[in-house]
């Protein structure tokens, strides 16, 4: 027990829970030590009312306990799902997250880099659109999405088997003549697999497809000229679309719905990310589901390596396939 009249110390709750002062530093410090140890910990904590001093802790240790996280917006369902699940897993490391949205200007990327340099943040988490993007070597930096050089490590889904997957996928539920649709930067990126795997996939079946790339600034608008035109008769002139983003893939088949056209009964509709409405709840389409929170995870993990001598240069995530609605099955 501890003293009476005193705050209880580290001390105290390594002898409540009947473990070794190691162990109790470790669990304070989001470092892994097994599951008993941890409850053990965790309730003798709890027990006797014993909070980890985490400005004492930053002093002791030359650090602020602040990540910055980067994002174009909040309004995208995916970013802000990366957003929700990067700050989850940086609480349980003990740290706190600063959040800054640079709405895909990289002028704004670079004022937002250099604003978090200045608050002395010990790492920057960023999904960013400047391909120049100028980064002090004395900040740890971890890219999503955007490889930048061996020396920045890149956390991305596997985006080449993720269009690999879902091309195969609507030729094994009787898909003929495929479509790809892509809206996004022109700036290159690790999303930009999605269309390779996909064209991939589809000469390896021998199966012919047409694709419409698009950059953010033209808006969907061309996607319904392009769909228009390829309607004959009320029939489509494609039974499967693979399409960029969950985003677009449900901006799509409202277009075929307005025109008509059956989803998925004429036309069906896969969509990349794994997003979800109000967050937990049914996914807006069949989707390429991304790791989210696994991304955010191995994200914050390089980032607060104290080593970083050996670190990947890019890390690829499994996706899966969930069907919702979209397709048949």
């Amino acid at each position: 027990m501890k003293r009476k009249g005193s705050s209880p110390t580290m001390k105290d709750v390594a002898r409540e829970a009947g473990v070794a002062l190691g162990t109790v530093s470790k669990v304070f410090n989001g470092i892994p030590v097994g599951e008993e140890y941890k409850r053990k910990v965790e309730d003798a904590a709890k027990l006797l009312g014993y909070q980890v001093n985490t400005y004492a802790r930053a002093l002791k240790t030359n650090k602020t306990l602040t990540a910055a996280l980067i994002l174009p917006n909040t309004t995208d369902p995916f970013f802000s799902l990366l957003a929700g699940e990067v700050c989850k897993t940086l609480a349980r490391r003990g740290y706190r997250m600063l959040l800054a949205l640079s709405d895909a200007d990289p002028d704004a990327e670079q004022q937002c880099v250099r604003m978090v340099e200045q608050n002395k943040v010990d790492g920057i988490i960023g999904l960013t659109y400047n391909p120049a993007l100028e980064i002090s070597e004395s900040v740890p930096y971890v890219s999503i999405d955007r490889y930048f050089s061996p020396a920045v490590p890149c956390v991305a889904s596997d985006n080449f088997g993720g269009g690999q997957m879902a091309a195969r996928k609507l030729l094994e539920l009787g898909c003929e003549r495929l479509l790809f649709f892509r809206i996004g930067s022109d700036v290159p990126g690790e999303a930009d697999k999605r269309g390779d795997g996909f064209q991939a996939a589809c000469l390896q079946a021998g199966v012919e497809y047409e694709a419409l790339r698009l950059r953010d600034e033209d808006g969907y608008a061309p996607f319904l000229a392009f769909l228009r035109e390829h309607l004959r008769e009320g029939r489509l002139d494609f039974d499967g679309i693979f399409c960029n983003t969950d985003k677009l893939a449900y901006h799509v088949a409202r277009m075929l719905a307005e025109l008509g056209v059956r989803v998925p009964e004429d036309v069906q509709i896969i969509g990349f990310d794994g997003i979800r409405r109000f967050g937990s709840e049914a996914l807006y389409c069949s989707t390429i589901s991304q790791p989210v929170g696994q991304i955010a995870e191995t994200a914050v993990d390089i980032l607060l390596q104290e080593d970083r001598t050996h670190l990947p240069s890019l890390i690829c995530l499994p996706v899966s396939y969930v069907s919702d609605g979209t397709t048949k099955g």
